[in-house]
């Protein structure tokens, strides 16, 4: 049997690698991914080959990580529960494309991950391998095996002779994720949720309080709802982000500290920076205001928290979410133009939005000074009482509404 693992190269998956030679008598491939998580990967090569893996395939997807799942995803203004921007969720269905397809590559019948038996990811990589190979078969270990513990991890380790870094000082208390979109902090003292986090916790911004006196002001330019341009200098999507985070981050853009709902029904606090994502959801939703035509944004604002639960629940690869997604970015052909944001302790503000080819605001319209005939005044009122008739009606029969 041959099983495709996605391999990070740490504790857990160096105990699942072995686990599945042993378990299975698999041949086991190795999947790392590079998505902007800030750490190198290239180590997991040779972790991999002294547990005698034949087949490692280590890849740099930061590029299309962030043009075909960040940008698609901000085209709706994509936000869970009001608060989180899905920097995890939306990175999982590119894992799994690779894992299946690297599956196909080498004629494998199957492949694993590392998730726990009580988070959203395990859902993530299952349900969106059944839906790219049917008849893949899907190995989760933590539900299967009796390793319960970092330490019979570690015993498990040293029984079998499996190289892995690990430190027996201090360590890091939370269980951690990564990449170009954000860091997400879990576990550890947070999982009281009436405690306030660690300042030290945080990795990727200051502490706003700590941020510059002086405000940064920054220009966002914007093609059919995608970020092209930073400050006038045409960037790939993930040096754009890249750059964001950086700026966002020095201003202490981007915390969140929040309780979720998971998809397997219990409740979880998390912890989460997400600085570029912060301004880019700024800007964008500053584009679509000034070109998108009011029906068309109200009713991409319904239909946002479907989208944004379809992520989170492990849904990328289903038919509502290319249908969403088609309607999505068609609105998008017209939010073209720049945005400029100040970023100030914190904070993101809107300060300007331009867009000469398809602005659908009208000074002569809008002014509050003479507007030259472009908008009658008088057609107002029989607007108002056409509107009101079902009121009036209403009110007549004594169906008022105190």
């Amino acid at each position: 049997m041959k099983i495709v693992l996605a391999y990070s190269g740490g504790l857990d998956t160096s105990v699942i690698c072995r686990w599945l030679q042993e378990t299975y008598d698999a041949e086991v491939v190795t999947f790392t991914a590079d998505i902007g998580q800030g750490e190198e990967v290239e180590p997991a090569r040779a972790k991999a080959q002294a547990m005698g893996v034949k087949e490692i395939y280590i890849e740099d997807l930061t590029e299309d990580f962030v043009a075909n799942y960040v940008f698609p995803m901000f085209r709706a203004n994509t936000v869970y529960e009001g608060e989180y921007l899905l920097g995890t969720s939306i990175a999982r269905p590119l894992i799994t494309r690779r894992l299946v397809e690297i599956a196909q590559e080498t004629g494998a019948q199957a492949v694993a991950h590392g998730a726990t038996g009580k988070g959203n990811d395990q859902v993530r990589f299952e349900l969106g391998a059944y839906a790219l190979d049917p008849d893949i078969k899907v190995i989760a270990p933590w539900r299967d095996w009796d390793l319960t513990s970092r330490e019979a991890l570690m015993a498990f380790c040293e029984q079998h002779q499996i190289p892995v870094d690990y430190q027996r000082g201090q360590k890091s208390p939370y269980s951690m994720d990564a990449n170009l979109l954000h860091i997400s902090y879990e576990g550890g003292g947070l999982e009281d949720p009436a405690q306030p986090a660690d300042e030290a916790m945080w990795r990727w911004t200051v502490a706003p309080e700590h941020a510059p006196d002086e405000a940064a002001t920054i220009e966002l330019g914007f093609v059919a709802g995608d970020p092209v341009s930073l400050n006038g200098v045409p960037m790939s999507p993930g040096a754009l982000l890249l750059a964001l985070n950086q700026v966002g981050g020095a201003h202490g853009i981007g915390r969140s500290d929040i309780v979720e709902n998971r998809f397997v029904g219990m409740k979880s606090r998390g912890c989460y920076e997400t600085p570029g994502g912060t301004i880019l959801l700024k800007a964008h939703r500053a584009m679509e205001s000034v070109t998108l035509d009011r029906e068309v944004g109200h009713l991409k604002d319904e239909l946002m928290p479907r989208y944004a639960k379809i992520i989170y629940n492990g849904y990328w690869w289903s038919p509502e979410r290319a249908v969403l997604q088609a309607l999505i970015d068609e609105s998008q052909k017209v939010v073209n133009g720049t945005v400029t944001l100040r970023l100030f302790k914190g904070a993101v503000s809107v300060v300007g939005r331009d867009s000469s080819t398809d602005s659908l605001y009208d000074a002569d319209v809008v002014t509050f000074e003479d507007d030259q005939g472009a908008y009658n005044q008088e057609d107002a009122g029989g607007f108002i009482k056409l509107n009101a008739l079902r009121l009036r009606l209403g009110a007549k029969r004594g169906r008022k509404y105190l």
